[in-house]
């Protein structure tokens, strides 16, 4: 197999082979179309996409269109997604963001990053999850697994997801940036893990510059220090008399006639 040494080799090797391991590449997230995928993505903070798929079928019903959300009851919507967690913030975003859209751009999820990133809700990774899924335009959603394996292949160091993004996107062709990061998000959930990656089974472990550690590139050159060691010698040093107060304690024994 090929072994590329440079980030932007590493990087079309890893689109290649992540092709081969996942022919069919689909957003794990439940919808009909731009907006409920615009939904559902909101929804999936800091939640799973089968938890956003246990509450979406209700919401859709009971707001189908944008202008039914945008006039829906903030205690209503919260009730239906109060699973997913954040239920408070996330229903102000969704009836803020079908308002936006009513509003603003007639009911229609319009495909420009510069419009999405108005409506309440949508950073970046939203805004290129519905481009990409929903609308079949260029764009690379940056997560958490996305984020974690690019540090861990060496394909940047960075640790902000829209450089991340940025540094994808000059080694990625934009017709293929979209499923390559719905690939990455499934190798990072079934193999490539925060905790313990199975680098045993990766496709990519024998050019990954981590495998076998998990670590970034260059985070094992830094010196660990031992969790207690510096705790431990602080309390050895309060612990430990100094020589000037032993002298002192002795004198004072000694001018009340006690033996030292």
């Amino acid at each position: 197999m090929v072994k590329p040494r440079t980030p932007r080799g590493r990087a079309r090797e890893t689109l290649r082979r992540l092709a081969d391991e996942f022919p069919v590449a689909r957003c794990e997230l439940d919808h009909d179309g731009p907006f409920q995928l615009l939904v559902a993505t909101i929804l999936s903070a800091q939640t799973t996409d089968a938890r956003v798929n246990m509450v979406t079928p209700q919401l859709f019903a009971r707001y189908p269109t944008p202008q039914a959300l945008a006039g829906a009851s903030l205690t209503d919507v919260e009730e239906i997604i109060r699973s997913t967690g954040f239920y408070s913030s996330k229903a102000r975003s969704l009836v803020g963001m079908a308002q936006r859209l009513v509003e603003a751009f007639d009911g229609v999820v319009p495909g420009a990053m510069e419009d999405l990133i108005t409506l309440p809700g949508v950073g970046r990774k939203t805004a290129n999850v519905v481009r990409s899924v929903g609308l079949g335009l260029p764009g690379l959603p940056v997560d958490t697994h996305v984020l974690r394996l690019s540090r861990r292949l060496g394909l940047t160091d960075e640790t902000d997801p829209v450089k991340v993004e940025y540094v994808l996107n000059s080694m990625i062709p934009a017709a293929e940036r979209g499923e390559f990061s719905l690939r990455m998000i499934l190798h990072g959930r079934r193999t490539c893990f925060a905790r313990k990656p199975n680098c045993a089974e990766c496709v990519l472990a024998d050019f990954c510059p981590s495998a076998g550690s998990g670590e970034p590139p260059g985070a094992r050159s830094q010196p660990r220090v031992q969790r207690g060691a510096r705790s431990s010698a602080s309390r050895r040093r309060t612990d430990e008399p100094s020589a000037r107060s032993t002298s002192r304690r002795r004198t004072a024994k000694s001018s009340r006639g006690v033996p030292s």
